[in-house]
């Protein structure tokens, strides 16, 4: 059941405590990240912190020891029942940074995705950073919206596919399950990178491919991210491109529900 409480924001003192606070509107977003969390459970967070505590560095913003701390006490603020979708932060404050964690309620979820096809270009500014862009990326959502589908596909100037505005593109070609080339303009995706070792693991060959949107017609194709998990593309909006039928996304899907685990706290008090 999805959570309706209000947002909450905390910051990160200069001791590492966080407090509740109002932060000013104004403040520019250097770095993000985003997991659900469903009764005090949630996938790959430890992939979660990696990628955050990176951005952070790569942003200029605290010491590692202090996105650690910070991101500790985030955690213990999580609610133990409940759906939430919380988002850490680093934004700019003044001359220097500031790291804050909101608590939000989780958005409804879909099973599956219809993403457009726009035909426009890649405008991220640091696609491989996430936080920066993400009013840009919900503008393009939104208009994808408009346009009747509910992702937007991003590709190259030269039509190459990259990935959605708010998730990574994974299909399948026979019995090898494909990427997008990582050399590419795209986010190093959590829940992506979790799909991608499960299937090394079962010996499922993986393959990095520069792709264009002609080249996914009538493959099975996925839409990844921490809030959906997997979703089975079923339409291309905006292309004559048609997906191939969705086999296999409903039991990877069932895996990836069945991979959360207590966060550390939660998981402590009931040890």
């Amino acid at each position: 059941m999805t959570t309706t409480a209000t947002p909450t924001v905390f910051v990160a003192g200069p001791s590492g405590r966080l407090t509740e606070e109002r932060p000013p509107v104004a403040s520019r977003l250097l770095a993000a990240d985003s997991w659900l969390v469903q009764d005090g459970a949630a996938r790959a967070v430890e992939g979660h912190r990696r990628r955050f505590a990176a951005a952070c560095a790569e942003a200029g913003g605290p010491s590692a020891e202090e996105v650690d701390r910070f991101w500790d006490a985030a955690l213990s603020r999580l609610p133990a029942t409940g759906e939430w979708f919380p988002r850490a932060e680093l934004v700019a404050d003044g001359d220097g940074t500031r790291l804050q964690f909101r608590v939000r309620p989780a958005p409804a979820r879909t099973r599956s995705v219809q993403v457009w096809i726009s035909g426009r270009s890649d405008q991220r500014t640091l696609p491989r950073r996430k936080g920066p862009d993400l009013d840009h990326l919900g503008e393009l959502r939104a208009a994808a919206i408009a346009a009747g589908a509910n992702e937007a596909l991003l590709t190259t100037p030269s039509g190459l596919v990259l990935e959605g505005a708010t998730a990574n593109l994974l299909w399948w070609d026979g019995d090898a399950l494909c990427a997008v080339d990582p050399t590419l303009r795209v986010l190093p995706g959590v829940t992506s990178a979790w799909v991608l070792k499960l299937a090394a693991e079962r010996g499922i060959p993986v393959r990095l491919r520069r792709a264009v949107p002609t080249d996914l017609a009538g493959r099975e194709a996925w839409f990844t991210n921490a809030l959906h998990g997997i979703r089975p593309v079923t339409c291309w909006v905006g292309s004559d491109v048609r997906p191939g039928p969705p086999r296999l996304a409903a039991a990877w899907q069932a895996e990836w529900l069945a991979a959360a685990t207590p966060l550390p706290h939660l998981h402590h008090r009931s040890a």
